[in-house]
């Protein structure tokens, strides 16, 4: 790993006014604001995470790596994996499906659901709406046979897709998470992952299909139970979870004034609490710390050697602004790397993500923003080779 300084410290007078590479979760250790009225107690939630999807800086984190079963949560996988196949023309909202004999079997009526019946045709769209906002088990199984054939197939699609956005600690053995003694399990820093990558890959479908105040399908009116919908501003919610064997469970996220949080909960004793412990923890991840920006959007925060290319160096930018997160009355002093497995190698197209830029200050979690060409590099011809070799004499 090659690390560039930019520049070795940043103070706080030299600051320009003005997703992404997974974040390193810490275990523990994280240094907060001294005052934590809102941030959960392992007897509240003993898994819980709240991180800045922008920056990827964790705010707070306890046991973000421990397994855990998803429950309900799992449809989450379910959605964005309905949301890539539908990118890639694989799947379509139009598209009408049934309720198969043997789904009817294991799932009519059976926990959540949006009340399908053996034979009963239904749209794709209609389907990812009774996941997404009333938790339809019976929607989730016959979206599963109808795309990939089966719910074994889709679920491993499933797994392969998490693999490729890096749910390294996660597994799925259904597509809607219903008890399976820990064969489907999950991590804070996975669930984190999907989020963001649900949200900066999908953003109109996330927008559309996530965060309704409920369903009202087959003139059967119900509500979503998201703890946040409607009463946090900005709140989008995502998915709750709940089974006796896994607990309650919560991934939710909110966006104000350009920043979006992201937290998940697991393992609250009742629903009510995971209530009150999810909106007043969000709560506090947006008064606890103030935005400290370091690079205005667009603006070029350093460069990186190129190896091969009709270009010996690229500018490098973020996708939007660049700040930190710090605890209210902070005059910690700031320091900035550029971090890129380098020299890059040529060909290199603008706005492909080649380096990550980490912002670290005393007493908290780094700012990890990815970074990307701000323009394109072609492979060296002949004369850009000879010409690269003699530079390489001096530099």
């Amino acid at each position: 790993m090659l690390s560039r300084l930019l520049p070795l410290a940043l103070t706080l007078l030299a600051l320009v006014a003005g997703m992404p590479a997974r974040a390193m979760l810490p275990d523990a250790g994280l240094l907060l604001p001294p005052v934590l009225p809102a941030v959960p107690t392992a007897a509240e939630a003993p898994v819980a995470l709240l991180v800045d999807l922008g920056s990827g800086q964790v705010l707070h984190a306890r046991r973000p790596d421990a397994r855990f079963m998803p429950a309900s949560v799992t449809k989450v996988m379910t959605l964005y994996l309905a949301f890539e196949l539908i990118s890639q023309r694989r799947l379509d909202p139009a598209q009408v499906f049934t309720m198969s004999p043997a789904i009817a079997r294991d799932w009519r009526r059976v926990g959540s659901t949006m009340f399908l019946d053996a034979g009963e045709p239904v749209t794709v769209d209609d389907l990812l709406l009774g996941i997404a906002n009333v938790s339809a088990n019976d929607g989730a199984a016959v979206l599963a046979e109808g795309q990939a054939g089966s719910v074994a197939a889709w679920t491993a699609l499933m797994n392969r897709t998490a693999l490729g956005i890096g749910m390294t600690g996660s597994h799925f053995e259904s597509p809607n998470g219903w008890p399976d003694e820990g064969r489907t399990f999950t991590t804070a820093s996975d669930l984190v992952a999907l989020a963001r990558a649900m949200i900066t890959r999908h953003p109109d479908k996330f927008g559309y299909y996530i965060g309704r105040a409920g369903l009202d399908y087959k003139g059967i009116a119900q509500v979503n139970h998201d703890p946040m919908i409607g009463r946090v501003p900005g709140a989008d919610g995502i998915k709750t979870g709940f089974t006796n064997e896994a607990g309650f469970s919560y991934l939710g996220t909110a966006r104000r004034g350009g920043q979006r949080l992201v937290l998940v909960l697991a393992g609250v004793p009742n629903g009510r609490l995971r209530a009150r412990v999810a909106r007043a923890y969000v709560e506090w991840g947006f008064s606890a710390f103030e935005r400290r920006q370091i690079f205005a959007p667009g603006a070029v925060v350093g460069e990186a050697r190129v190896q091969g290319g009709d270009a010996r160096r690229l500018a490098l930018k973020a996708a939007g602004r660049v700040a930190i997160n710090l605890p209210k009355g902070s005059n910690s002093p700031l320091a900035a790397t550029i971090r890129y497995e380098g020299p890059l190698k040529a060909p290199i197209t603008a706005g492909q993500e080649v380096a990550v830029l980490e912002v670290t200050a005393e007493g908290v979690a780094p700012a990890r923003i990815p970074l990307y060409a701000a323009e394109s590099v072609g492979t060296a011809g002949p004369l850009d080779r000879i010409v690269n070799a003699a530079m390489g004499l001096f530099w």
